[in-house]
C-alpha cells in the first residue's frame, strides 16, 4: 500500500463553517453532495492536503466545477462511504492510504479517491440530465413567483438601522462565485464614493478581512464565524436575522447564545433578496451587488427548485441594481498602456524645459557639442 497524504484532521459537516478554522496541511472532512465552486474557492485558499468526503463530490445530477478545483489544486480527494470520521479527536494526525482512511495506524473508513477520471465522467452525466432539471427548474420560478408576488407588490416592514441609506449607494455582499476578487477590484469605487455595505452571511468575514467595514450584517447566521460576530459587537454594526414571513428564525439561537444585539427581519426569499430588499427601502439610490446569484446551477447547488424570489426582487430592484463586475471597470484600479504613455509624456515635457533653462544644463550641452565638432572636424 503507498501512502498518499497524512495531515491533522480537521473536521465539519458544513464546508462553510470548517473553512474558518482549517490550516494549511489539514485532512478536512465535510458532508458537502455536490461540492460547487464557492466551497472549492474558499478550500483552496485553506491550502489543505487533503479533502474527505462522506457525500458524493458529484453526483452526476448538477454540472459543478467544485471537484476539479480542487484537483486542480493538488488537494487529494477521498469520498468515503461512512461518517466515522466525525466520531474521531479533531487535531490528531490521519492519513489516506489506498482508498482507506487511517487514524492511530488503523482503518477507520473505506472509500474511494476521485481523480479527473471520474470527474469528467460524472459531469458528461449531470450535463446530460440537466434539459429535464432546468425545465422543472423554470416551472417552479413560475409556480413560486405567483405565491412570492408580495415582495415585488408590497413594501415590507423593514428594520431600521444606524447607517445612512437614503439619496446613499449601497454594497451588498454575498459570498458567492469570484465574490473575493470582485470586492478588491471595486476597492477604488469603495474608497471614493463610501457607499453603505450591507454584508450577507459570510461575507463579513471576508470583508474585514479585505479592510472593509461593513455597516449592517444581514442573513441566516450560518456561516459567518464567531469572531466577527463579537467584532461586529464592538463595532456597533447592525445585526439582522433573516427570519421566515411568518416569523420563524433558526440563526437567532447562535446569535442570542453569542449574546449578539439584533434585529429580525421577516420576508421570503433568499438572505441576498433581504439585503437587496433592504437596501431599496431604505432609500439607496444606487445598489452594487457583489457575488449574488444568478446563475440557475448556482440555486441548485444551493438546494433551491427554482429563483422566484430573486427574480421578484431585482424587478423590484430595477434599474438601481448593478453588479460589480461593471463598477470594476468605471473604477479601473490598473492604469491602461495608453494611459501610462501618455503620463510618461506629460513628465518628460516639463522635465526637458528644466534642463533647458539649467545653467549646468546649458554648460554641459556646449562642452558636447564643442567636443562633437572637434571629433568630426579632426
Amino acid at each position: 500500500m503507498i501512502l498518499i497524504v497524512t495531515g491533522p484532521l480537521y473536521a465539519g459537516r458544513k464546508t462553510k463553517r470548517l473553512v474558518h478554522r482549517l490550516p494549511a496541511g489539514a485532512v478536512a472532512a465535510v458532508a458537502h453532495r455536490d461540492l460547487d465552486a464557492v466551497a472549492a474557492e474558499e478550500i483552496i485558499r485553506c491550502r489543505p492536503a487533503a479533502v474527505v468526503n462522506t457525500e458524493e463530490f458529484l453526483s452526476g445530477n448538477l454540472p459543478t466545477r467544485g471537484p476539479r478545483m480542487l484537483l486542480d489544486a493538488g488537494i487529494v480527494l477521498l469520498q468515503l462511504d461512512d461518517d466515522r470520521v466525525f466520531d474521531l479527536p479533531e487535531g490528531d494526525r490521519v492519513g489516506i492510504r489506498s482508498g482507506r482512511l487511517y487514524w492511530r495506524g488503523r482503518p477507520v473508513s473505506s472509500g474511494r479517491l476521485v481523480d479527473s477520471q471520474a470527474v469528467s465522467r460524472q459531469m458528461q452525466r449531470a450535463r446530460r440530465r440537466m434539459p429535464g432539471r432546468l425545465d422543472r427548474f423554470v416551472k417552479n420560478t413560475i409556480d413560486f413567483a405567483s405565491e412570492e408576488k408580495s415582495l415585488l407588490l408590497q413594501t415590507p416592514a423593514v428594520p431600521q438601522v444606524n447607517a445612512q441609506l437614503r439619496g446613499r449607494p449601497a454594497l451588498v455582499a454575498v459570498r458567492g462565485r469570484n465574490y473575493r476578487s470582485d470586492l478588491q477590484a471595486i476597492r477604488t469605487y469603495v474608497e471614493e464614493q463610501d457607499p453603505a455595505i450591507i454584508a450577507v452571511d459570510g461575507a463579513a468575514d471576508v470583508l474585514l478581512d479585505l479592510g472593509f467595514s461593513p455597516d449592517v450584517l444581514l442573513g441566516d447566521m450560518d456561516s459567518v464565524s464567531d469572531g466577527v460576530l463579537r467584532c461586529c459587537v464592538r463595532r456597533e454594526v447592525d445585526v439582522i436575522v433573516h427570519a421566515y414571513p411568518d416569523g420563524r428564525a433558526p440563526g437567532r439561537a447562535r446569535i442570542r447564545r453569542l449574546k449578539v444585539p439584533h434585529q429580525v427581519f421577516p420576508v421570503g426569499g433568499t438572505s441576498e433578496d433581504a439585503a437587496l430588499l433592504l437596501a431599496d427601502s431604505l432609500g439607496s439610490d444606487l445598489i452594487v451587488a457583489v457575488g449574488t446569484h444568478s446563475d440557475p446551477v448556482e440555486f441548485m447547488e444551493k438546494g433551491r427548485s427554482g429563483m422566484a424570489s430573486t427574480m421578484l426582487v431585482r424587478l423590484r430592484v430595477g434599474e438601481k441594481l448593478v453588479d460589480a463586475k461593471g463598477v470594476s471597470e468605471l473604477y479601473r484600479t490598473e492604469p491602461r498602456p495608453a494611459e501610462v504613455l501618455w503620463l510618461l509624456a506629460a513628465g518628460l515635457v516639463p522635465a526637458a524645459v528644466l534642463l533647458w533653462i539649467s545653467p549646468a544644463f546649458n554648460l554641459l550641452f556646449r562642452l558636447l557639442w564643442v567636443h562633437f565638432r572637434a571629433t568630426v572636424g579632426g
